[in-house]
């Protein structure tokens, strides 16, 4: 689709994005991998008013990150891990594209929310999530950090794509092993909020 084509159906729900106070998500894969249409995409949503909310990794450049950036209205910055030997099992890719991401929406006041699975067995660390608290603090951009449970859902697409899968034992977290995380990471940023 051409961004003219995509705007076209967007606008089709103003009305409800307005009543709704909603608007536009992208997502992927990696919205980032296609930065020029993405950047194009937001300046015209941006056009009409509609609010945009940006869902990545964060895995791209810095020269990347800042041109789609200032059209963004909320980021959704899904950090894995911030333990980096973990990050790079888990990914294959460093950590540090990802924190830059977080610096430039620091830098241009980019309204934040982090995201991160609890994967049993794999990112169930507590010192993690506490070391994650610890990092974000000095993000005052940083409005929630959301921790979501690991789903089942996806498995289907590594047998698709004949991938070795290592999480076909591994059940979804309990809302309590969730609520225990959750608390984890926000007892470091309440001191941050506390200063």
């Amino acid at each position: 689709m051409s961004v003219d084509e995509l705007l076209s159906t967007v606008l089709k729900y103003k009305s409800y994005h307005r009543s709704s106070g909603g608007g536009v998500t992208i997502t992927g894969g990696e919205p980032l991998m296609q930065p020029e249409f993405l950047r194009s995409f937001l300046v015209a949503c941006k056009s009409e008013g509609v609010h945009t909310a940006l869902d990545t990794s964060g895995f791209a450049t810095s020269e990347v990150v800042a041109q789609v950036l200032p059209h963004v209205d909320l980021l959704l910055l899904d950090i894995k891990t911030i333990n980096s030997e973990l990050y790079r099992k888990i990914t294959g890719q460093e950590l540090a594209p990802t924190l830059a991401t977080l610096d430039l929406a620091r830098e241009m006041h980019t309204r934040t929310w982090i995201r991160t699975v609890l994967v049993p067995g794999l990112t169930d660390n507590e010192g993690d999530f506490a070391a994650l608290g610890e990092y974000l603090r000095n993000y005052p951009n940083i409005e929630r950090v959301e921790v979501l449970p690991f789903s089942k859902i996806g498995e289907h697409k590594w047998q698709n794509m004949q991938l070795e899968y290592t999480l076909y034992d591994t059940s979804p977290p309990s809302e309590e092993e969730i609520e225990r995380i959750r608390r984890v990471v926000n007892a470091e940023l309440e001191t941050r909020n506390a200063k």
